[in-house]
Order: C-alpha cells, then sequence, then structure tokens
C-alpha cells in the first residue's frame, strides 16, 4: 500500500518515545529513540535516530543514525561514571542526583526550519543549526550553525553557504514554513524552480 502521511504522525516501527510533541505530517524512522523532544510540521527523521533534549523545526530533513543532543557526563567530577548522579541503580543512595539531570536537560540542541542532517551527523547538547542550513553526512557539530551555512567535518566547519546573502536573507523573511498546508499546495511549481526567482516573487509580499 502506497503511504501517505497526514496531520497525524507517523512512528516507525520500534521507536521509543519519552515526553514528545510531534507536528503535522511528520514521521519518525524504525527504530529511533527521542527524548524531550519538538518535532514541528512535515519534518521527519530516518531509521535509527536518537534525539534527546532537542527541538527541530519545520520541514527538517533527518537523515539516518543521527544523534541530536546526546546527554553528557559530568567532566568536573573525579570520576566520568554515572553512579555519581544514577545513585539508585547501584544502591548507593535513595535518590538520584536530579541537579545534575535537571542541567542536562536545560541544554537543548535546536535545529531550524528547513534543515538538512545527513546521514550519521551529530549535533551537540546546547548547540544551535540555524533556518536552512546543512550539516554533512558523519559531521560533528559542536558549534552554533548560520542559517543557510553548509557545514561538514570533525568537528564541523563552515565550507560554504547555499545562496548568496541577499537571497538567503529574503527566504528568512518569506519564511514560507508558516504557510498553511493549502497555500504551499498552490505554490509548489514555484518551489521547483530556482531560489532567485522564489525570492523575487515572494520577498515583501503578503505570502500568507
Amino acid at each position: 500500500m502506497e503511504k501517505r502521511l497526514t496531520e497525524a504522525p507517523l512512528v516507525g516501527a520500534g521507536s521509543e518515545l519519552e515526553n514528545v510533541k510531534l507536528g503535522a505530517y511528520t514521521e519518525l524512522g524504525e527504530g529511533g529513540y527521542y527524548e524531550n523532544v519538538e518535532l514541528g510540521d512535515y519534518s521527519y527523521t530516518g531509521p535509527y535516530c536518537f534525539l534527546q533534549n532537542a527541538i527541530v523545526g519545520k520541514f527538517a530533513n533527518i537523515a539516518a543514525a543521527v544523534r541530536i543532543g546526546p546527554t553528557m557526563h559530568p567532566m568536573d567530577r573525579p570520576t566520568l561514571h554515572h553512579f555519581t548522579y544514577r545513585r539508585r541503580l547501584y544502591g548507593l543512595a535513595e535518590t538520584d542526583d536530579e541537579d545534575f539531570f535537571a542541567w542536562r536537560k536545560s541544554m537543548v540542541a535546536r535545529v531550524g526550519h528547513d534543515t538538512w542532517i545527513g546521514h550519521g551527523a551529530i549535533i551537540m547538547p546546547g548547540v544551535s543549526v540555524g533556518d536552512g542550513a546543512v550539516v554533512g553526512s558523519g559531521a560533528v557539530v559542536t558549534k552554533d550553525v548560520a542559517p543557510y551555512a553548509v557545514v561538514v567535518g570533525v568537528p564541523a566547519k563552515r565550507i560554504k553557504d547555499r545562496f548568496p546573502e541577499e537571497i538567503a536573507a529574503a527566504m528568512s523573511r518569506i519564511a514560507w514554513w508558516d504557510w498553511p498546508y493549502e497555500v504551499i499546495k498552490a505554490r509548489l511549481d514555484d518551489f521547483c524552480g530556482s531560489a532567485e526567482d522564489f525570492a523575487r516573487i515572494y520577498d515583501r509580499s503578503e505570502a500568507q
């Protein structure tokens, strides 16, 4: 049977979700894990992705085996081991280190609208990837990525921009990702043309 996405999210087999908010027309690939995650309308992940403490915008394209917001160990303590905060697991105390867990949860990774995160990429906690940006396969993103930048490598470095500065600025002003479904459908042909033509048509227009 042909797969069709709808306003009801589609969650792949074997994926685990804990405190997750999914927008319309979203899809999660099989075998993933999602904890404290928001995924905007039309965004999707490939199989075997692992997202924690992350906010993802609309129309994000996330390939397979991507990790966003991997939780960290306390590097300033005498030991890295989690017995210092998962105390109950080892019978060392009656309560866990909730302050540490709260700090880890506050280190939110953010992925903007209309982004492309390549296969096997890692986006570290607290890092922001701007609207329209591209993260190459296998990259490890340790610093914020500017809108419409293309970054690759370990650690990830900017190698180019998707568009000239004036086109990128126009796309940000247009903010087409906020258009209703019927408007996007009606303007589908324009999305299939050049970015320059799209910007010329819709920048500073009443695009609603």
